[in-house]
């Protein structure tokens, strides 16, 4: 009888987990073409560059949806996948993926396991738990993605300190954080009817 209904659960949780899959390919795609088209690039000393883009919005966006597997590996890939068609930032690749994929992981835990915003119905807790997983990730992006980006390049590139821009990519990371986190926070709030309408929104 347990076996019958343990696989009963598991084919009712198909549906949700092919819509997650695909879910999670269109914010991949999205992150992806927000990153490549809409960013406004920077070049830095050393001939590489840096980008003024809401590509983390995205990524964090799809962790409050999908949780933090499948909204992280979204956002991870969407971006990773911008930098190794791009020549000046594809041997980051293996950082934007490791990054990217951590930060959807935080957002998405803060989100769900601690604040439980998909089964909460009190706008006010809910709006609470997404700023405060939003501005944690986006937080820890802000230090970690600049700091990994500056040894990745000494350290594995080879490449001298004096090439490297900290400053100026902890600089703009810090702004896209802070613009990012008033755009995820408007967009999962408006979203997050629509979405249940559309049998697009899941619980944790």
């Amino acid at each position: 009888m347990t076996t019958v209904t343990a696989n009963a659960n598991k084919a009712e949780d198909r549906p949700d987990h092919i819509k997650k899959l695909a879910f999670a390919a269109v914010f991949a795609a999205i992150t992806y073409v927000v990153f490549t088209f809409l960013s406004i690039r920077i070049p830095t000393p050393g001939g590489g560059q840096v980008s003024i883009t809401l590509g983390n919005a995205f990524v964090v966006l799809g962790a409050l949806f999908l949780g933090s597997v499948y909204g992280g590996l979204g956002g991870a890939i969407g971006l990773t996948i911008a930098d190794l068609i791009d020549p000046v930032y594809i041997v980051e690749a293996p950082v934007t993926f490791l990054v990217k994929f951590l930060l959807g992981v935080i957002v998405g835990l803060i989100a769900h396991r601690a604040g439980h915003i998909t089964r909460r119905t009190d706008s006010g807790g809910i709006l609470r738990w997404v700023i405060i997983s939003t501005v944690v990730g986006l937080l820890f992006n802000v230090f970690v993605d600049p700091s990994l980006r500056y040894v990745y390049k000494i350290v594995i590139l080879g490449k001298p300190a004096a090439d490297v821009s900290f400053a100026i990519n902890f600089g703009v990371t810090a702004i896209n954080a802070a613009v990012s986190s008033v755009v995820v926070v408007v967009l999962y709030m408006a979203l997050r009817k629509p979405f249940k309408k559309m049998g697009l929104f899941f619980t944790f």
